[in-house]
């Protein structure tokens, strides 16, 4: 702990230090009073200048602010547009700013009457979009990206960035297990190309890699795919980039908004129902009759586990600044209960972001973001009991929940009642994350700018599990306490030079980056057992209850980087950059790499044969090729390593065994790939991107199992090559664009294959047996086990296809209804049905018709297959006949009599000779459309609202997960994608929500 007191005092010191520097130009940030300006300017005469703002359309805009440059003098503009303000002196310069159009500034010399035309905000083509460590106009990017505005991420209620991204850009898969909301997705970008490395793509915040931030400040998020984009990034961007752009104050008139979303979640059941003690009582008559007195109860344990859950997100922010400095000052709250009983996230978020132009050659910019998150986590087997446990059981005995173990004559396998162990454990975590950025920019000439970014990140969390020792699940050992603490923190410095040259038609840009990182991490963890009931403190404790552990450790990377970009004419344009990179992570023989991007394209519109073309009003050819990496493995997975442990104690004197086998030639996976790609524009309404990639893995990172006599368990190695291929596109369509009527529709698809080409030492298979191995040849996420042929019409026998070869080494198929002869090697099958999608994608329509807006979002995917491992529990042909079972669906049919052609088997007391045994009976089609938000707003006009004080109001209701269409038979079909957890697996899958929300946001 004295190691975080220092961290954080060190942070203070930073963050005033940091303030300090900035006060000469926060000076003219703060609010003014009258009295100070007049003072100010004193025996200057003050002349008057009036006028009216208006859109290009010839619209009055009420509420533009106006400042005078170098000062915060201002006014804003009255409902008719019209404006006053006293000047002193004539050359004086104005700044009209609005949300929505472009700030423009406006010289007064001696007029004292002005005509303003503000124009929309540049957007698709001319939109600025940050890449890498620079930014472009998006019409003249080499590189493959997708940029979605604040706007669109904030449909969806949620606090985590993937949930808003899902859907919006394509090529960016998101996927999660879970509707837990403490529960975080993973987001795979154009396929996995790693096997035991992480797949997740790097977060860069405002700039620096990693940082915290939260949704509700997110200016923009601009995704990088192909190595053109991601390249610099080096060792970490094989999986993608994420660029996190936050919000910035503006020059004008203090801003104070304040938005407010609150709602209701339920959880959604798709195809699936759990039986009722009448259905459940029919089911087991046809096999193992029950006594009609079990229908005296029952209980629905679905709804005993879950519950209608509120959710709650407010938020306030303040923002201004005159035209040298700006801030941006934001607070947000956020809960969500789960609709899991005792289960909710709650999450607090302060930010200030700070930027001042200090002289007339430097800039700073200070950013500082602090989250603080309390997580209860569902517990005491709530969600497997709300599946398995039988209706004939009370869920309650007078008013009081049961308990299972000695409640007379409970049925239910597990004799467990979770509204009995609910009153008296938990599990829950806290964290606290802080991140500060201090930036400065300095020209060293009109042509030369010199940068050093620099980040601090401090971090620690908590947490606890109790087991009362009155609960089944504490019982055993007399009450049970686990408690883990983290404490981490990571310091990074970026300093750049950049060199800007335009000779004619020619302009060069040369980039030198120079970066360092370092790590650290402390972890422990400690637990008791034989706690005096309800006391949950390890002091009161009378044993351990498995040793304590801890370890700390810290990680290092260095980098250097150079970048050349060159365009002629806004025509052709050229980029190639190389990169070095060290890491400690890596063995001692391969610690550095280098890699390499080269990108170009070519602006055809602005050749003369395409020049002012009204139907082709934009077009473009892209192409990029290079080499990036990937270094998302354990730290000192390269080292041999020892543990001191008592199991290699004796005698009371520690001792140390061999714990992991060292690879000194352990290096980063390498990615080579190679995207082709087009944008057009047609009528200036209808814009189209469509990419085709090329993506090979080589040198991939495996943890490769040992056999014991080695005397280790694994060795981290570079093993193989995959291949990942796919095509997406994008499309939006201003389909009506008119003064009170519009209509955009945005769509995207993305297709990917993935193919293993090679394992070392020439393997046909790593993970042999396992339900997901991997072979050369094949798809990373192809199943392989025995292939279920159905049910034998005869006898209602389960039947699996079995693999015979005979003499002359020829393979034919033969039905057999003995599992244990087909979970062999040989009759073990390869699907040809992966977890990977075939595609995915998204579309949204949104209109717009005078101060209504409604939106409909829909999210697809398609092809990929899901293990319903779940059905194991509660569709197992009587093997399990004291958990409670499913209804089948119209599609399902259960075996009765000779001749019935079903699905299901006859089901026998002990099961149905294995017929719940892992094979192709559970896999399927994963494939789902989903309504994933309607959204209808209003916006208040302004002559109502200005009246309370008001600058802007906004009121709206919206829906997430309205309407699912599958065949999937649970309660959800969504799966994850990412290797990170196990892919296309539904186990007693938490079910996602669907919610109803309503919205209040206002602008003072």
């Amino acid at each position: 702990m004295s190691t975080m007191r220092n961290q954080y005092k060190f942070l203070i010191r930073l963050s005033l230090f940091a303030t300090l520097s900035l006060a000469n130009g926060l000076e003219s940030a703060v609010a003014f009073s009258p009295d100070h300006n007049v003072r100010k300017r004193a025996g200057l005469a003050e002349y008057t200048v009036t006028g009216k703002v208006v859109s290009s359309e010839n619209e009055a805009l009420p509420g533009v602010s106006i400042v005078e440059k170098g000062t915060n003098k201002g006014t804003t503009t009255d409902i008719d547009g019209a404006f006053t303000i006293n000047l002193t002196n004539p050359g004086t310069t104005l700044i009209f700013s609005f949300i929505g159009y472009a700030t423009k500034e406006v010289v007064v010399d001696t007029a004292t009457n002005l005509d303003i035309v503000l124009e929309s905000d540049a957007k698709g083509l001319d939109e600025v979009v940050v890449v890498g460590y620079s930014a472009k106009k998006a019409r003249y990017l080499s590189s493959s990206v997708s940029t979605i505005s604040s706007q669109k991420l904030r449909d969806v209620t949620s606090n985590e960035l993937p949930n808003l991204l899902q859907g919006k850009a394509p090529g960016v898969v998101v996927s999660t297990n879970s509707g837990d909301p403490t529960s975080p997705a993973r987001v795979v970008i154009r396929g996995s190309g790693t096997i035991s490395a992480n797949s997740s793509p790097l977060y860069v915040v405002d700039g620096n890699i990693d940082g915290s931030y939260n949704p509700v400040d997110v200016e923009s998020v601009t995704v990088l795919k192909d190595v053109a984009a991601t390249g610099l990034y080096g060792s970490r961007a094989a999986n993608g980039v994420i660029i996190v752009n936050t919000k910035m104050g503006k020059a004008g008139k203090t801003e104070i908004n304040f938005n407010n979303t609150f709602g209701w979640a339920k959880a959604t059941t798709g195809n699936f129902r759990l039986m009722d003690s009448q259905e459940l009582f029919d089911f087991h008559s046809t096999f193992n009759p029950r006594n009609e007195s079990v229908l005296r109860t029952n209980t629905n344990w679905w709804n005993e586990a879950f519950r209608t859950a509120f959710v709650n997100n407010h938020n306030v922010s303040i923002s201004g600044g005159s035209d040298k400095t700006t801030f941006y000052v934001s607070g947000n709250y956020y809960k969500e209960q789960g609709t899991v009983v005792e289960n909710d996230k709650t999450g607090f978020n302060f930010r200030t972001n700070l930027k001042s132009q200090l002289t007339n050659k430097l800039a700073a910019a200070v950013l500082f973001n602090a989250q603080y998150t309390r997580d209860n986590y569902q517990n005491s087997n709530t969600l497997y009991d709300a599946y398995t446990n039988l209706p004939y059981d009370p869920a309650y005995d007078n008013g009081v929940p049961t308990d299972g173990r000695s409640y007379p004559n409970w049925l239910g396998r597990d004799r467990e009642n979770f509204l009995h162990s609910i009153q008296y454990n938990f599990a829950n975590a806290r964290s606290l994350r802080t991140s500060l950025d201090v930036n400065l920019d300095y020209d060293l000439t009109d042509k030369i700018t010199l940068s050093s970014y620099n980040r601090a990140n401090f971090g620690n969390g908590s947490g606890a599990t109790y087991y009362d020792r009155r609960t089944k699940q504490g019982g055993a050992n007399g009450g049970e306490l686990y408690n883990n603490n983290n404490n981490n923190y990571r310091l990074l410095t970026s300093n750049r030079i950049r060199y800007s040259e335009e000779f004619g038609k020619h302009s060069l840009t040369l980039l030198s980056v120079a970066e360092a990182e370092t790590s650290f991490n402390e972890f422990n963890t400690t637990s008791g057992k034989g706690l005096p009931a309800g006391q949950d403190v390890l002091s009161v404790a009378t044993d351990i209850l498995v040793s304590p552990t801890s370890y700390n450790e810290q990680v290092a990377f260095r980098k250097f980087l150079g970048q050349a970009d060159y365009n002629y004419d806004n025509r052709y344009f050229l980029v190639g950059s190389l990169v070095n990179e060290f890491s400690s992570l890596f063995g001692k023989n391969n610690s550095t790499a280098n890699f390499f991007q080269l990108g170009a394209s070519w602006v055809l519109s602005n050749e003369e044969f395409l020049k002012n073309n009204k139907v082709l009003t934009f077009a473009k050819l892209r192409l990029s090729h290079g080499t990036v990496g990937n270094a998302a493995i354990p730290n000192f997975a390269s080292l041999g390593l020892y543990t001191i442990s008592q199991s290699a104690s004796y005698a009371g004197v520690p001792g140390a065994q061999p714990f992991q086998k060292g690879n000194p030639d352990l290096t980063w996976e390498k990615i080579r790939a190679s995207n082709l790609g087009f944008d057009i524009s047609l009528w200036n309404r209808v814009d189209l991107a469509v990419d085709i990639y090329n993506k090979k893995s080589e040198d991939l990172l495996y943890q490769r199992p040992l056999t014991a006599t080695t005397g280790y368990s694994y060795v981290w190695v570079n093993a193989g090559s995959v291949r990942n291929r796919g095509v997406e596109f994008s499309l939006t369509s201003n389909n009506i664009t008119g003064k009170q009527l519009t209509w955009e529709t945005n769509f995207n698809m993305a297709f990917n294959r993935n193919k293993i080409l090679e394992l070392s030492g020439g393997a046909a298979t790593f993970r042999p047996g396992n339900r997901l191995p991997l072979a050369a040849g094949h798809d990373m996420g192809e199943f392989n086990m025995p292939v279920w042929a159905g049910v034998n019409p005869e006898n209602g026998d389960p039947q699996w296809e079995k693999l015979v070869t005979d003499a002359n080494g020829n393979v034919t198929k033969e039905l057999t209804n003995a599992y244990s002869t087909v979970q062999t090697a040989q009759s073990r099958q390869f699907t040809g049905k992966s977890t990977n999608p075939d595609f995915t994608g998204g579309l949204t329509n949104t209109l717009g018709y005078k101060g209504f807006t409604l939106s409909a979002f829909f999210n697809f995917v398609s092809g990929n297959w899901v293990y319903n491992e779940s059905r194991v529990y509660f569709d197992n042909d009587g093997l399990y006949e004291s958990y409670n079972q499913m209804v089948l669906p119209s599609q399902y049919s259960r075996w009765e009599k000779p001749g019935d052609i079903a699905t299901h088997p006859k089901p026998i007391v002990g099961g149905n000779k294995d017929s719940n045994q892992s094979s192709t009976r559970y896999l399927e089609n994963g494939s789902y459309i989903r309504l994933r938000n309607v959204r209808l707003g209003y916006n208040i006009p302004v002559n109502t609202i200005k009246r309370i004080g008001f600058a802007r109001a906004n009121i709206f209701v919206s829906a997430d997960n309205l309407w699912t269409g599958t065949k999937f038979t649970g309660p959800d079909p969504e799966a994850s994608f990412s290797f990170e957890d196990t892919p296309g697996a539904s186990s007693i899958k938490y079910p996602i929500s669907r919610k109803l929300l309503f919205g209040v946001n206002f602008t003072l």
